[in-house]
This record gives C-alpha cells, structure tokens and sequence, in this order.
C-alpha cells in the first residue's frame, strides 16, 4: 500500500513537530487571551491598516474559531468572533497578523505575488497525486506516479513559498503592534508566544510536504523497482 507504515515513519519528525506546534498555539491562545489589551481584534486590525495606508480593506466578522485570514482578492480582512471582538493579546496578535498580509498585498510583497499565483496549482495539485497515484499503481504505470509526484511537488512549492510569508507577516505584526502602542511588555510577551507557536505550525506542514514527497521520489524512482511498502 502507498499510505504505509515506511511513509509514516519517514515523515514522523514532522507529525510530531506538527503536534507539539498544535499544543503550543493552544496554551499560548488561552494564556493570550487572558492578557487584556486596550483594542479589540477588530478596531487594531483597523487602526494597523489605516496607519499603514490600507484605507480600503475592510475588516469583517467571520464564522468558525481561528478562521482568520485575509481575502485578497475582494481586499477584506475577516476575524472570527473570538478575535474580532476580545480585547486580549491573542485577539490583537492575531488580528495584527492577517492585518500584515493586507499590507503585503498593498506593498506587492513579492512572496505572497509569488503564493497568490502558485495557489490554484497547489489546489489542483493534492487530488490529481492521489488519482494519478492510485491510477498509476492500479495499472502499473511508472509515467502516472511520476506525474502524480509531479503534481504533489506543487503543493510542496507552495508550503515552501508560503513559510516566509507568514513569518514576515507575524514579524510585521509585532513590530506595529509595538510601534502604535496597542500592546505593553506584558501583551508584547504573549503576542509573541501565539505567533511563534503559530509559525511553527507552518515549518511542521511544510517538513511534512517535503518528506513526503522525498519519500514518493525515492519509492517510485531510486527504489523503483522494489514493490513493497
């Protein structure tokens, strides 16, 4: 089977990255929030963007719990309720956050022009390595798993170019947080715990694409000719 216990083994340094990143966005999250800060997600998100000549993005409540994120094709920063409307240091970190992407847009940031025009391959990409992989074992067609892997080198692409966008974001984000007094030591502290555990979630999902897809390489090319898994 291609979903076997060699692929688990082979990318377990990042599952278990990725689980202890998990845990760290949760207890920094939750201490975050106890650390109150004098704007909420929103009113920072909006006073970050205006000081930064974002004028036209707008800001928007949004549905589900850390479904932040920033919208650029209709320029619309949404926060979910949590973040919206608390007045806490996670609240603010997060919402200052997606508010960096916006200013990235606005800037043309190069990395996220470069992310922005990778995402409909890294999209397609996921599905077409699973049906050309199964296709290509079913019938035993080293040309299907090899434009399979193809595929799934998109998505690792964009895991790969994704990385520095969000780390210059989160670092945008402490800076202005800093810069417009919306956080003291204290809040400073715990925005910057949520973050960080917040952009090692990005190095683990990235790791995992990587290993993944050195793993694919070497079972279909250097080790082509072995069968088992």
């Amino acid at each position: 089977m291609f979903f076997g216990f060699k692929l688990l083994i082979f990318t377990s340094p990042a599952i278990l990255l990725m689980l202890w990143a998990q845990w760290r966005v949760k207890s920094a999250y939750r201490h975050g929030m106890q650390v109150p800060a004098p704007l909420s997600g929103a009113a920072a998100a909006r006073h970050i963007l205006d000081n930064s000549g974002c004028h036209e993005v707008g800001v928007e409540v949004a549905q589900g719990w850390l479904s932040d994120h920033y919208d650029p094709s209709s320029r619309v920063l949404r926060l979910s309720p949590e973040v919206y409307e608390s007045h806490t240091a996670t609240a603010v970190g997060i919402a200052a956050h997606e508010a960096g992407h916006a200013i990235q847009h606005a800037n043309h940031y190069a990395p996220l022009v470069a992310r922005n025009f990778a995402v409909p391959a890294a999209q397609f990409g996921g599905p077409a390595f699973m049906i050309l992989l199964i296709l290509g074992i079913a019938l035993s067609s080293l040309k299907l798993i090899w434009l399979g892997i193809a595929f799934f080198a998109c998505t690792t692409l964009f895991q790969i170019i994704n990385l520095p966008v969000e780390i210059d974001a989160s670092n945008r984000a402490k800076r202005l947080l800093g810069q417009l007094s919306i956080v003291d030591g204290e809040g400073a502290i715990a925005v910057r715990s949520v973050l960080n555990a917040a952009g090692w979630t990005y190095v683990a999902a990235t790791l995992e694409s990587f290993l993944t897809l050195i793993y694919y390489l070497i079972r279909f090319g250097v080790l082509s000719s072995s069968r088992d898994d």
